[in-house]
């Protein structure tokens, strides 16, 4: 059972859009998959308390506070969306559990500065080499420096970097649904998945 776990500790760098859109992805294979989320905010918990009845299910994981356990039998897949300054407890239970770890990184200075000492802290987890971890750009506008400036970052880590995802309103129209990428016509959403090919890819590996 694949556990992927989404995780920066900056906040606001796109981590719940992206959990939420990978769980859709898995739903769309026809996997049991459940949502779980670590954040106080409960982002991804009220994202499935919107989406509609006629969408594929996709199960909350209710994490504890202060431990998370494996989830239930018959779980087939499970994303676990975790909060802006993830440390400590937290931190350690998130990962001793994941399969694979999705870092959302923006074209920002301060998010780029703030992911390099996290992911410096992944590569020393006794854990991590039993864990693929990858970089998703978010919120990329090709045409900047600032996207530049991200792509010699993040070319210089050493990890997969499984795409770059575009700064559209196709994601906040569909959370506003409960919905993703992949429960609508993939003509409606075409540009916005051919940037996720290679994340499926890997998540499928």
């Amino acid at each position: 059972m694949p556990v992927v776990v989404v995780a920066n500790p900056k906040g606001g760098v796109g981590k719940t859009t992206l959990a939420t859109n990978i769980a859709g992805y898995f739903a769309s294979k026809g996997h049991s998959v459940m949502l779980g989320d670590v954040d106080r905010q409960q982002s991804s918990k009220l994202w499935l308390g919107l989406r509609p009845g006629q969408a594929r299910a996709i199960n909350s994981w209710d994490v504890d506070s202060d431990a998370i356990v494996r989830p239930p039998k018959g779980t087939t897949h499970v994303v676990l969306d975790t909060p802006g300054g993830l440390h400590g407890k937290h931190f350690k239970e998130a990962i001793k559990v994941a399969d694979k770890v999705i870092v959302p990184l923006q074209p920002s200075v301060f998010d780029i500065f703030a992911t390099r000492t996290f992911l410096d802290v992944l590569a020393e987890h006794r854990h991590a080499s039993k864990m693929q971890v990858a970089i998703v750009g978010m919120r990329v506008d090709a045409r900047t420096i600032s996207a530049d400036k991200l792509r010699e970052f993040v070319n210089g880590l050493g990890l997969p970097v499984l795409g770059y995802l575009r700064d559209t309103q196709n994601y906040i129209h569909l959370a506003a649904r409960g919905l993703t990428l992949f429960d609508v016509a993939p003509s409606r959403v075409e540009k916005d998945l051919e940037q996720w090919q290679a994340i499926c890819r890997w998540l499928d590996q």
